[in-house]
């Protein structure tokens, strides 16, 4: 049987474009541009549909073009969608992927923020095996109730919950203890190095020192150096697969799909690390999440 997977977050409309020139002022600048799917979860959801879960989606959207564009993707990807439909704009987010393929995000929330945790436990009373909350459902005021409400809703069924960080500005204006607080009761975290460091205090070792105390599994991501998970099995890391990087949007949420997917079908953790990282490197190949 197909684990079955609900994950709660943004749904977003990607905009990515990567500069081909000096940017021209007041005129055209010549660019590479793709129009997709995003949200941090979003792109964990379709990875995990790839690699076989049974996966529903629970977001907000508005009542407009997009909405209906992301559901068709979604459903292209095998992913149940589980809308609340809202009378603000679906969220956009446009990002701008600069020569070393890092990126810089402009967003607008839109219906996202309008999720109610009535909508999230309607849907989770209908069952699932594994929950995965986004960070940026816990890191905005308006939606925090939400995620706090489906983290208890899990566990009070004894199924097994993962957050991840999301974004480091935001975390930081939200404060570390704060956002902890809000994910009291998950049982595995995902973070990249910088984020694990803010929520941890100190060095990278001190970090995952800390954070294995609270949840239990960290798994963190290492930019090109790689990845690693801490457990009570100990340690693992696996180096990152060797690929040309054109954009990092989305790496982390592959690793976070493909981890989580690997974990629940039983693979060893350094299998799933090893799988992540060869998702991760397919989506770095190219513009947009993937």
């Amino acid at each position: 049987m197909k684990p079955r997977v609900t994950l709660i977050g943004d749904v977003m409309m990607d905009v990515v474009t990567r500069p081909l020139g000096a940017l021209q002022p007041t005129s055209d600048t010549a660019a590479a541009t793709v129009v997709g799917r995003g949200g941090s979860a979003a792109n964990a959801a379709v990875q995990l549909a790839r690699a076989g879960c049974a996966v529903t989606y629970v977001g907000a959207v508005g009542r407009d073009p997009a909405a209906d564009v992301l559901g068709r993707l979604f459903s292209h990807d095998g992913v149940v969608t589980r809308f609340q439909v809202t009378d603000q704009p679906t969220g956009v987010v446009v990002a701008i992927v600069d020569g070393s393929a890092q990126r810089a995000m402009y967003t607008s929330r839109g219906a996202n923020a309008e999720l109610s945790r009535a909508h999230v436990l309607g849907v989770l009373a209908e069952g699932f095996d594994h929950l995965h909350v986004s960070g940026y459902t816990v890191l905005d005021e308006r939606t925090r109730d939400v995620a706090r409400g489906a983290i208890e809703a899990a566990r009070s069924r004894d199924v097994s919950v993962s957050v991840d960080a999301c974004s480091l500005g935001p975390l930081r204006a939200m404060g570390a203890a704060h956002f902890l607080d809000a994910v009291s009761g998950a049982t595995t975290i995902f973070a990249n190095e910088e984020e694990a460091g803010e929520l941890g205090g100190g060095s990278l070792d001190a970090a995952l020192a800390h954070l294995f105390q609270r949840f239990g599994e960290v798994v963190v991501t290492l930019g090109a150096r790689g990845a690693l998970v801490v457990s009570d099995e100990g340690e693992v890391r696996v180096g990152a697969a060797t690929r040309l990087a054109l954009d990092t949007t989305g790496a982390g949420d592959a690793v976070t799909g493909a981890y989580l997917a690997n974990r629940l079908c039983g693979a060893s953790r350094r299998t799933a690390l090893t799988a992540a990282m060869a998702a991760a490197a397919e989506v770095v190949a190219g513009l947009g999440a993937g």
